[in-house]
């Protein structure tokens, strides 16, 4: 008669056939149990928004926590196919999925450590620098799920905005109206305040090639753009580049002495074009307005491989945007910038 008292059971997560088996703790998605087993299942947005963690259920039931029925089609559907990013097993579970990989290489991990730094680089964006308790080793592009435990017990996710080296990584963070924890990083000093991360996640990065880059970064998207840059040019990379970042006004533009340092390092044609969606007319701005994808439209020849990272509506016009310019959909890699709130509002 005590059983009601006893903790949910865990339950097992079978991948492809068997040849993976992961433990799924009560109430934890299948993506995030086959990351911390190292099971590389591809993924981006991890809120059910990109459907890049899409699998076939073959055994067992799920609890899904949002309505996938937007982001996979009719057949897809019919066929079994769920989100492992936003499916708790109700029971021992089987799944068919694409496996990525990054993660495959690189273990996630626990780790700790305090806040060293704190600065704010627009009205919406700061600059976290964070001293870990020990390394994290992660591939530029990736990001990080980070919680702050005197602000708020939930974790959120982020990419890393510098390359992997020793035990300190830094973070952009955009307030996000309404948010659990980006608020509170906004508008409370938080130096040497612990903080607890889980990482590193994704499978946004840098692909070997010798075609020609196309960046397009938006708000703290330039996170992961700029790392993956940076990292690029450690190695040698000596690709041309045209990085476009979009912006409202100039005082939403920021780290462009980073930038433009990073373009005078660089071995082959770097070019970085701002664009200004909300400049005022009379201001004396003499660079490119309006939509940053209208002006991706400009130079594209289809030869481009291109990193999308930011808002999901402009990652998707950019994405019309290069199919349009015969730029092959195996060769455009993104990271959409989404929150509970934007899926809300979808």
């Amino acid at each position: 008669m005590f059983s009601f008292f006893c903790a949910k059971p865990a339950n097992k997560l079978t991948v492809n056939g068997g040849r993976h088996i992961a433990t799924c703790e009560p109430e934890e998605t299948l993506l995030s149990a086959a990351l911390r087993c190292d099971i590389a299942i591809s993924h981006s947005c991890r809120v059910g928004s990109c459907a890049s963690c899409k699998c076939k259920l073959i055994k067992g039931e799920v609890k899904e926590l949002t309505d996938s029925a937007y982001v996979l089609s009719q057949e897809e559907l019919e066929q079994g196919y769920i989100l492992a990013c936003q499916s708790v097993p109700k029971s021992d579970v089987e799944i068919d999925v694409i496996l990525g990989e990054v993660t495959a290489q690189l273990a996630v991990k626990e780790c700790s450590g305090v806040i060293t730094a704190q600065q704010k680089l627009t009205h919406d964006i700061t600059h976290l620098t964070i001293s870990l308790n020990e390394s994290m080793n992660y591939t530029s592009g990736q990001y990080a799920e980070l919680r702050i435990p005197a602000l708020s017990s939930a974790f959120r996710a982020y990419s890393f905005a510098a390359p992997s080296g020793g035990n300190q990584v830094e973070f952009f963070i955009r307030e996000v109206s309404g948010g659990e924890l980006s608020p509170l990083v906004h508008s409370q000093n938080l130096l040497i305040t612990p903080v607890e991360m889980h990482g590193p996640f994704g499978d946004f990065y840098l692909r070997e090639s010798d075609a020609p880059i196309v960046c397009v970064a938006g708000g703290s998207g330039l996170a992961p753009i700029k790392a993956l840059l940076q990292q690029a040019l450690k190695e040698g990379v000596t690709r041309d580049v045209v990085f476009y970042f979009g912006a409202r006004t100039q005082q939403d533009l920021y780290c462009t002495d980073t930038i433009l340092a990073l373009a005078k390092q660089w071995q082959g044609r770097f070019t970085y074009i701002p664009v200004l969606s909300q400049e005022p007319d009379d201001s004396p701005w003499s660079g490119q307005r309006g939509l940053v994808t209208d002006a991706l439209s400009q130079g594209l020849t289809g030869a481009e491989h291109a990193y999308l990272c930011g808002p999901p509506n402009m990652i998707d016009a950019a994405i019309e945007v290069l199919k349009t310019h015969c730029v092959q959909s195996a060769n455009i890699h993104f990271d959409k910038f989404i929150s509970k709130a934007d899926l809300v509002a979808a």
